[in-house]
């Protein structure tokens, strides 16, 4: 996205302010601007357009993100979606206790889909690597159609791995929650084309355009609040795979892996068995962007080992209906 060459920036500006003062100095938007506003009219788009529309929130910073600008959409009016967690019952803590907090102080309505739940009644089986994040796509489908939710926001960003880079920002979807390149629509001039049929829904994606570095730096002015793991603490981790990974009742560490206390953070957050931690030393937001700056592996690249089972992991698994 190209922004012009005079801009105005500041910490706390909410959108839409450009130059002032001077008559001959030309409007613009900073990037941070033209990113939030392109988010914003895409929340209000899909409000107009769809009748069940549902935000995936699971506490991580992109979903924390997401939240924040549907918030700025709709203000001083009550955000008119749900919330959905797809919970696979191997979450952070810290992460669950920070998505019912921001339920509770924004009066928001929450929907849980537990793969515990699936497995239980025998419809999941546990995966022998203890991962449960390939195991999410099944309770959220089952959540979509009984819930009959036909405009799902996801928080993924076409930065973070290949087969994210192919979406749209509407991203249509069959009556069996499957992902088809080749259904691809034109966007031309933020043009969306939501219609679909009856049976289908379609996953829409305001963030598309927004890079890790625009999330954080867009946090930082925004002084948004994010679940501690995001920053530098210690935690006892092991490793694994060429990451540092929590142990934990999902099945690490195993045999041979010797768990120690070490002094790292979080760059995403998923399910604990596949999201590794990186060592850092960056406890504050401005060093978190410095850290980022500096940084040649996109966060999924360097911390989710479930992107990992093959070259093409997750594609194949949003062919099946997953994000």
């Amino acid at each position: 996205m190209t922004t012009a060459a005079a801009v105005s920036t500041g910490a706390g500006n909410s959108g839409g302010t450009g130059n002032t003062g001077d008559a001959d100095t030309p409007y613009a938007l900073s990037h941070l601007d033209a990113l939030e506003s392109e988010a914003v009219h895409i929340f209000r788009e899909v409000a107009g357009e769809f009748e069940r529309p549902v935000i995936l929130f699971s506490g991580g910073k992109d979903s924390i993100l997401m939240l924040h600008l549907a918030l700025k959409a709709f203000a001083p009016a009550p955000v008119p979606f749900a919330l959905l967690h797809v919970d696979t019952g191997h979450n952070f803590p810290e992460v669950l206790d920070y998505r019912d907090r921001t339920v509770a102080r924004h009066g928001l309505r929450l929907h849980v889909a537990s793969v515990q739940d699936f497995i239980d009644r025998g419809e999941l089986r546990e995966r022998p690597d203890g991962t449960r994040n390939p195991l999410q796509t099944v309770p959220l489908l089952h959540a979509i159609e009984s819930n009959r939710f036909d405009a799902v926001f996801g928080g993924g960003r076409r930065d973070e791995e290949k087969a994210r880079a192919k979406e749209r920002v509407f991203s249509l979807r069959d009556e069996f929650g499957g992902w088809d390149p080749r259904r691809q629509r034109p966007e031309l001039w933020q043009l969306y084309n939501g219609r679909h049929s009856p049976g289908e829904h379609v996953r829409v994606f305001p963030l598309s355009n927004w890079t890790e570095l625009d999330v954080w730096q867009y946090i930082a002015r925004e002084k948004i609040e994010l679940p501690a793991i995001y920053y530098a603490h210690e935690r006892e981790v092991f490793a694994r795979d060429g990451m540092w990974l929590a142990p934990g009742e999902w099945g690490g560490p195993k045999d041979g892996e010797r768990v120690e206390t070490r002094q790292v953070r979080y760059r995403t957050v998923g399910d604990m068995s596949c999201t590794g931690a990186v060592d850092s030393d960056a406890d504050t937001i401005e060093a978190v962007i410095a850290e980022i700056a500096a940084s040649r592996l996109t966060e999924r690249g360097a911390t989710r080992a479930d992107d990992k089972l093959s070259e093409a992991a997750m594609e194949d698994r949003k062919r099946e209906g997953y994000f």
